[in-house]
């Protein structure tokens, strides 16, 4: 059980106070979309400035405030009870409003966020998870600190109108994609774009309606979803038995290329990934070799170049958590 008492060295007056000092937006909807991932959609008080899909900003929350039940403990120094913690997301979308058109993410007064409860950490001696603890504690109504500054350098970059479009991810590593996406469409890109997400279970995928119908009014646009550890992934005996669905198998196989109808060529192809490191498979300069090659392996080996300088059809760009 998590420690959910911190609150409780602060009074009520006191917190109202910290919350009206540091938060300067609320959260006006929270679509749960199992007990453990949700959308939540925060109107900041003043205009969202500018940005690019793609990009990311800080969400805050006070370390005074409760932590949901059944997450690691976390023990708050004093000198830290009344400081923010933060942690960087990516911006998601709607991608299609309440009368199904497209939702883009210049149309919207909101940021929406596509967010994993972090119950635990990762290994023993890691620190307990910080935020997700208590923003899962929020709904529709509370207050949180949005930072200022939206950056990032995962972006659409220089595209044709005529090129293809692949994107790959990996649980909520698909929420900028889905900005992306609405983004060239509303824009009138022609070529094909291809959303491909990974997750463990089927029930960790929270935009299938929005893709279902996407697909229905733009036959350029493709959603492939894959899962893991779902029993048909485990289970041999099933009938419709498909085996662990990794991204990296599914293209260097051609299922990928076979599913989506499209020729995964580096001279029209751009690729972006977000997600699991281990998808990506980032080494940097000096690094070991991973024992399972990621996906910037594998495309290279199919002649695409992943170097920061190449923008055009052959590229790929990727989201760096680290």
């Amino acid at each position: 059980m998590s420690d959910t008492n911190n609150n409780a060295r602060i009074d009520d007056d006191e917190s109202a106070e910290l919350r009206n000092r540091f938060y300067n937006a609320t959260i006006i909807q929270r679509l749960d979309i199992n007990p453990d991932l949700a959308k939540f959609r925060i109107r900041p008080d003043l205009p969202i400035p500018e940005f690019s899909p793609g990009q990311y900003v800080a969400l805050g929350l006070g370390n005074w405030e409760p932590r949901l039940p059944d997450t690691q403990a976390e023990d708050v120094p004093e000198k830290r009870l009344r400081k923010l913690a933060r942690r960087a997301y990516s911006i998601s979308c709607p991608m299609l409003d309440d009368a199904g058109e497209l939702a883009p993410i210049d149309t919207i007064d909101y940021l929406e966020f596509y967010i994993t409860l972090v119950r635990h950490a990762g290994s023993p001696d890691s620190n307990p998870p910080v935020l997700t603890p208590r923003l899962f504690c929020l709904h529709e109504g509370d207050r949180i600190e949005v930072q200022k500054k939206i950056t990032g350098q995962y972006v659409l970059g220089d595209l044709k109108p005529s090129d293809t479009v692949l994107m790959l991810a990996t649980g909520t590593g698909e929420a900028p994609h889905n900005a992306m996406v609405t983004s060239l469409l509303a824009s009138g890109h022609q070529g094909r774009i291809v959303n491909v997400t990974s997750v463990r279970h089927a029930s960790d995928l929270g935009y299938t309606a929005e893709h279902q119908k996407l697909m229905q009014q733009f036959p350029q646009y493709c959603y492939l979803p894959y899962s893991t550890r779902d029993p048909i992934n485990l289970d041999p005996s099933l009938e419709d038995y498909v085996g662990k669905q990794y991204l990296q198998d599914l293209f260097r196989s051609g299922k990928l290329a076979e599913s989506a109808g499209v020729d995964f060529s580096p001279a029209t192809t751009h690729v972006f990934l977000c997600g699991n490191p281990s998808m990506i498979g980032y080494v940097p300069p000096g690094g070991k070799p991973l024992s399972t090659p990621g996906m910037l392996s594998v495309l290279r080996d199919a002649g695409f170049d992943d170097s920061t300088d190449l923008q055009g059809a052959g590229s790929v760009r990727f989201e760096k958590y680290w």
